[in-house]
């Protein structure tokens, strides 16, 4: 099926690749879908739902038809298009979606039994007997749910993700898309240009005009040689834009590696997030079938495809062709056939008024009423203004007009507006800020408006951001008006297909209308029309062309669906790239980690850091004895943690007070200058999202610390409230979690600790005070603050100085009978003094619950305030903070339940539950935390812990949950 001297692929380098099985050949530069049809291989696929057999509709990204599995040596990546597939030696492909054989499959049963299996019949179906659903029905349709299949390994395959920049990003590389590229180089702009295609040039390659006198092709070389010669322009093929988002941001994916055997240097794909000041969509157009009986046949194809083929690839569709068009545009595919020497058995024309004068037979008023052929088309049928026709043809080359792709223009909430003069939906102005529209996805279909679009859109996007850009010169091209007259259904016996990816028919959009789903979206969802791998892209407008004719609407009131990205499939994998194994994990370690190790410190994680659990001392045997040690270290001496993975937030500007306010549930606006204030924030929904303390370093600026686990949540949380309620505001935040290195000194001598490495010594610095100090030269921050409960200070130092500073601190403390101390300690430490943990405010509690409900103030409103309020959320039946004390040493019990003595053991009866545990050895006794409803009255009462995961049923008091140091004499020593 090749034709010689067609085509750009490289006859001197053939490629073998596999395809269900069988070897076949073809040449560098071929897709699949060209090489199989080169191998006069027609069937490619099964449809969704009916298991008709299928071939190739389209040359391009839209096809819904030749969908493929590809098999890696560890992935196998299914619903590949195999007009997108470029083959290379040791590619494997196979079919989907049919047992046992692609030409042979079982479950084309289905195909006999639609009448049984219309839209939405299985919301009829699968609702009675109601019994049957879990055991029978869902089982059975999640058998046969989706089209691909996956490996079940690991995809071992490497992805990458990137950032771009540019002045203009311009998407599509046409003759609009070249001529705009063009214009904003040589104006000297950052220019990226982004082609779905291997190469650029989009339908100047597959229509083959002449430029200038000359073929297209040497037009498209020239420029793009130009293109790649610049510094300011980056030429990115095989790249799909796939998505338009807020502030000039665009999605793209790059197939960097799919085209060639797995290599370990080369990532597979690539997605890219665009930032880019201007934008020129020049995406084109996508051709749209035509719905008549029977038109889903291997071998019935859109006829620019026909025309791609044959141009692009050297290969002819089929060996005796037909056209069946509403339009002028198909005749270049009977005209470019006849001309390679292919057979053109005729051109259908469905208008009256058209040209008759061929090379061959032309049928005016025309609509084909029936075709033959169960796995590749054998004839068609049909009628004209004389009389009735019967064609034996292998190829039937369709046309119902061209759809601008305006995919990209609707990611944003914006809808098309109709063209009657082209009958098809085109962009609406200003939907994407920032966005301009050329050539073809604009509407405009001729060569020399293509070229003159382009160019007036860069230079207008351009003069938008200050660079002055002239006209280039652009070559001659045809300027030919489009001639269209819309036909959308030919009515007949047999079904018209409308969605091939789905097996949604005319008769099933009909259906839709008459059983009252007359909306555009209520029909999409009731025929999952343009769902799954379509989109919209090739059946949409003929199916609301469908549903406006039913409903007694026009296609304007009517409307579109709602476009959304991906504007392609995007693997989740290129997404989420770097997010695997320790990408999706990533150790962080802090600036003592070194130190810590040196002294066999185990690590554990608390979030993603890794911070010492304990430091343990020769001839201590357990973790216990040396947590006990460091323990009774801090109380009666010092102790040195490092508590650098505490999230450090940076706010300034005029408002950051006043952001504070609205952000924390008590007042920050009045704080002065060197303190520090403990503060408690909310969700929107009321309930506590963290604690932490800021310190106000100057009049505008304040350091915001964060819990270790939410660290990521808060800074998230701001900048949602920032956007959304104080966009104006006069703010800026940032973190600075890793810029800092920070360190508890805890205990009765820590003042001389500090006093031995400071500058200068320690003055009145009291409880809650901060500000700047200086350590061995070095500027650093000083705060009075204290998790344990003894006298305790915070001192932070840019984070290279932070291992040094560390060592240092615990060598001169190790000299005062003091020493470094581990996550373990600290939590007993802090559960002795009663202070929460996000074990604590894990997301369901309130202020109330926790016992810090005055900390919400009256005087002003705050995030979640109202929402705090509601009825439920505070009273006697809410479980509150207590604290839980047992004279026997036992097993941790976090997550046990409590019930009342003599209470059956069961769910309605709990009562509450533990969040934290520990030994203290300060006290002799087990100490815990945990709630109890109405615990606050209940101080004093013995509850009941049972814990049937660790098999204990234990008493405990409860009581108080600050045991140590109650009224805080020691904290402000």
């Amino acid at each position: 099926m090749r034709i010689l001297g067609k085509g750009q692929i490289d006859r001197n380098r053939p490629v073998s690749f596999r395809f269900d099985g069988k070897s076949y050949q073809g040449y560098q530069g071929d897709t699949v879908a060209s090489a199989l049809l080169a191998n006069d291989v027609r069937l490619m696929g099964r449809s969704f739902k009916y298991h008709r057999p299928r071939g190739v509709l389209t040359a391009g990204s839209e096809e819904p038809n030749a969908l493929l599995e590809v098999v890696g040596a560890t992935n196998q990546t299914p619903n590949v298009r195999a007009t997108m597939q470029e083959i290379f030696d040791g590619l494997n492909t196979q079919s989907q979606n049919r047992f046992p054989s692609l030409s042979f499959d079982f479950m084309g049963v289905n195909d006999l039994l639609s009448q049984f299996l219309s839209a939405g019949f299985y919301y009829k179906t699968f609702m009675w007997p109601r019994a049957f659903w879990e055991k029978l029905y869902e089982p059975v349709i999640r058998r046969a749910a989706g089209l691909g299949r996956l490996s079940g390994k690991h995809d071992e395959g490497h992805y990458e993700k990137a950032y771009a920049f540019c002045d203009l990003l311009v998407i599509g590389s046409g003759p609009a898309g070249l001529a705009a590229a063009l214009t904003a180089a040589r104006a000297g702009a950052d220019v990226i240009l982004a082609e779905e295609d291997r190469e650029l040039g989009g339908r100047l390659l597959a229509d083959e005009p002449d430029l200038d006198g000359a073929p297209a092709r040497d037009w498209v070389s020239s420029t793009e040689a130009e293109l790649r010669s610049l510094p300011n322009v980056r030429v990115m093929t095989r790249t799909t834009v796939t998505g338009a988002y807020d502030n000039g941001t665009f999605g793209a994916l790059e197939r960097v590696g799919l085209h060639t055997p797995a290599r370990a240097d080369l990532p597979r794909e690539c997605f890219w997030r665009i930032a880019a000041k201007r934008a020129v969509l020049a995406a084109g157009a996508l051709e749209r079938p035509i719905a008549f009986p029977m038109n889903d046949r291997p071998g019935i194809m859109l006829a620019g495809a026909v025309r791609s083929y044959l141009n692009r690839w050297g290969v002819t569709a089929g060996k005796r062709v037909t056209i069946f068009a509403n339009n002028d545009g198909a005749r270049q595919t009977a005209r470019q056939l006849m001309a390679a020497g292919v057979e053109v058995a005729a051109i259908l024309d469905s208008r009256t008024d058209a040209t008759a004068i061929e090379d061959c037979p032309v049928y005016l008023g025309a609509r084909v009423t029936d075709t033959s052929g169960r796995l590749g088309l054998r004839s068609i049928s049909g009628a004209h203004v004389g009389g009735n026709f019967q064609i034996e043809t292998d190829c039937l080359a369709m046309s119902g007009g061209w759809n601008p792709t305006v995919n990209l223009t609707c990611h944003l909430n914006g809808r098309p507006r109709w063209n009657v003069d082209i009958a098809a939906f085109v962009p609406s102005e200003g939907v994407v800020p920032g966005l301009s529209v050329a050539g073809s996805a604009n509407g405009d279909f001729t060569t020399h408006a293509c070229l003159a679009a382009g160019q007036a859109a860069a230079i207008e996007a351009l003069a938008e951001i200050g660079v002055t850009a002239a006209a280039v010169p652009l070559p001659r091209a045809e300027g030919v008006p489009y001639a269209i007259q819309p036909l959308w259904l030919v009515e007949g016996k047999g079904r018209a297909w409308l969605d091939f990816a789905n097996d949604v028919t005319s008769k099933d959009v009909k259906l839709s209308a008459q059983e009252g789903f007359t909306s555009v979206e209520h029909m999409k969802r009731y025929t999952t029309q343009g769902m799954a791998p379509d989109q919209g892209k090739s059946s949409n407008v003929a199916a609301l062309a469908v549903l406006a004719d039913a409903t007694g609407r026009g296609i304007p009131e009517t409307g579109t669906t709602t476009y959304r990205p991906p504007f392609t499939p995007v693997s989740i994998a290129a997404m989420g790239a770097g997010g695997r194994a320790m990408g999706f994990a990533p150790q962080r370690f802090t600036t003592s980690d070194q130190a810590s190790r040196d002294r066999h410190a185990p690590m554990i994680e608390a979030g993603l850091w890794y911070r010492p659990s304990y430091f343990p001392k020769p001839g201590e045997k357990t973790w216990r004895e040396s947590c006990d040690r460091e323990v009774n270290m801090v109380r009666s001496a010092v102790g040195v943690s490092d508590v650098s993975t505490l999230g450090k937030i940076d706010i300034q500007g005029k408002d950051a007070a006043r952001f504070l306010d609205l952000v924390y549930t008590n007042t920050f606006s009045n704080l002065p200058i060197g303190r520090v204030r403990y503060g408690l924030m909310l969700r929107e929904d009321g309930l506590v999202l963290d604690d932490g303390t800021t310190a106000r370093l100057d009049e505008n600026h304040f350091l915001m610390t964060t819990t270790t686990a939410a660290a990521g949540l808060v800074m998230r949380h701001l900048d949602f409230i920032h956007q959304t309620h104080c966009a104006d505001w006069d703010l800026r935040l940032i973190s600075v979690t890793e810029s800092w290195a920070q360190f508890a000194v805890a205990g009765p001598k820590a003042r001389a600790l500090l006093n031995a490495v400071l500058d200068a010594p320690l003055g009145d610095f009291p409880f809650m005070a901060c500000g700047e100090t200086q350590v061995g030269g070095v500027k650093g921050r000083l705060f009075r603050i204290s998790f344990s409960g003894e006298e305790g200070y915070e001192v932070a130092v840019p984070s290279r100085y932070g291992e040094s500073l560390f060592r240092d601190l615990v060598a001169k403390a190790e000299a005062m009978g003091g020493g470094p101390y581990g996550m373990e300690a600290l939590n007993v430490l802090r559960i002795e003094k009663g202070f929460i943990t996000h074990a604590e405010i894990h997301g369901r509690t309130t202020a109330f619950d926790i016992g810090m409900e005055k900390m919400v103030s009256p005087k002003k409103d705050c995030i979640g305030k109202a929402m705090a309020a509601r009825p439920g959320m505070v009273g006697e039946e809410r479980e509150q903070l207590v604290g839980l004390r047992l004279a026997q040493e036992t097993k941790a019990f976090g997550g046990a339940h409590l019930f009342t003595q003599g209470a059956e053991v069961e769910r309605e009866t709990s009562q509450g539950y533990v969040t934290s545990v520990c030994w203290s050895p300060m006290f002799g006794a087990t100490l815990a935390m945990g709630f109890l409803k109405n615990g606050r009255a209940r101080h004093g009462e013995k509850i009941r812990i049972v814990d049937h995961l660790r098999d204990l049923d234990l008493l405990a008091e409860v009581c108080d949950p600050v045991f140590h140091d109650p009224k805080g004499e020691k904290l402000r020593a």
